[in-house]
């Protein structure tokens, strides 16, 4: 670019740059290096973790250590290199299906399971895991997220191979996550793969779709209804059997009651009878005639009763009826003039 004066002269022309002393470009050099050399270091030793990650750290590309999440310091590549991995993310793989932008698309080659009694189901789950170690999870295997995929889906056919289509669509769903969970963590302690299974979830234990799911949720209604029903009836049984119980038990209490008061009432009537024998035995004829108006006031209670005597010529008679009743006033009861003969009711004929 040339300067140009008024007159059309370029002032520079004709003039020198200044002279720098000896050795002054080498130091400008050296600035430029060491500047070059510092934006470096500054660029590759310093780097950052994030919360939800752990880095592993290379020295000449081999494992040496670990760092967790925050800003640390690293010699700079190629003497030092870190790698980061999501080891504190509990991490997710669907087998049978996968999610996308679209919605939940079916992936049958996973699905698709033979069981034991050689029928087709088909089978979705979910595994969720984590990095447990980074140093196994890095060099063990070449690609954890395949190693894994197939590991859980060989373990969910292995288990589903070995049961019945019937007990696997139905009760045996949560005893088969069990199992596959239990077979897919001993694969993984096996080959150090440096994954920790949390949990494995199935999604759905079913037929194929077409005539045949629809044949089995025939059968599975069929089945809730006979469910609900065993269950009414044993609700039914649980409340109408201890009803009958209390009945028949206060049946035999009433009735051992009953048997009770009957034994003690004969027991009187024979301890009853045993002392009017033992009265009969010492004075029969008082005994017999006190019997008698005992029974006469039993079968005519309404009767008036005169005890008389008809041997002389003069009827002596005592009214037993009004001294009953001077003896219930708590009054002196009079004497009778003559020994009683007999005893007959008003109007009646001595015997």
């Amino acid at each position: 670019m040339n300067f140009m004066n008024q007159n059309g002269d370029n002032p520079m022309q004709g003039r020198k740059l200044p002279e720098l002393k000896p050795g002054m470009y080498k130091k400008i050099g050296m600035g430029i290096a060491a500047a070059v050399v510092l934006i470096f270091l500054g660029s590759s030793s310093f780097y950052t973790v994030q919360e939800q990650e752990r880095a592993a750290i290379l020295t000449f590309g081999k494992y040496t250590n670990e760092s967790s999440a925050g800003l640390h310091f690293k010699w700079p590549y190629p003497i030092q290199q870190v790698i980061t991995v999501p080891a504190e993310l509990t991490q997710r793989i669907h087998i049978g299906y996968r999610q996308e932008a679209e919605g939940t698309v079916a992936v049958d080659d996973e699905a698709m399971m033979i069981t034991g009694d050689e029928n087709i189901v088909s089978a979705d789950a979910v595994v969720q895991w984590k990095i447990s170690s980074i140093r196994d999870y890095l060099y063990n295997i070449d690609d954890p997220d395949k190693f894994l995929r197939n590991s859980a889906s060989s373990s969910i056919r292995a288990v589903i191979g070995s049961e019945k289509l019937d007990y696997a669509i139905t009760d045996g769903k949560t005893v088969i996550q069990d199992k596959v969970r239990e077979l897919l963590v001993d694969l993984q302690k096996k080959y150090n793969t440096g994954i920790q299974i949390i949990d494995i979830k199935f999604q759905d234990i079913e037929p194929p779709s077409g005539q045949v799911e629809e044949a089995f949720r025939e059968v599975t209604n069929a089945r809730e209804e006979k469910n609900t029903k065993i269950n009414n009836a044993k609700k039914y049984e649980n409340d109408i059997i201890p009803k009958a119980r209390g009945e028949a038990q206060a049946l035999l209490e009433r009735a051992e009651g009953e048997k009770k008061s009957r034994i003690l009432n004969a027991q009187g009537d024979v301890a009853r009878f045993n002392a009017i024998f033992a009265e009969y035995s010492n004075n029969k004829s008082v005994t017999e005639s006190r019997l008698i108006l005992e029974t006469l006031e039993t079968i005519m209670p309404g009767a008036k009763i005169f005890i008389t005597n008809s041997n002389s010529d003069t009827v002596n008679y005592l009214p037993l009826n009004e001294l009953m009743r001077s003896t219930s006033g708590s009054s002196p009861a009079p004497a009778a003039v003559n020994p009683p003969a007999s005893a007959t009711p008003q109007g009646g004929d001595a015997k």
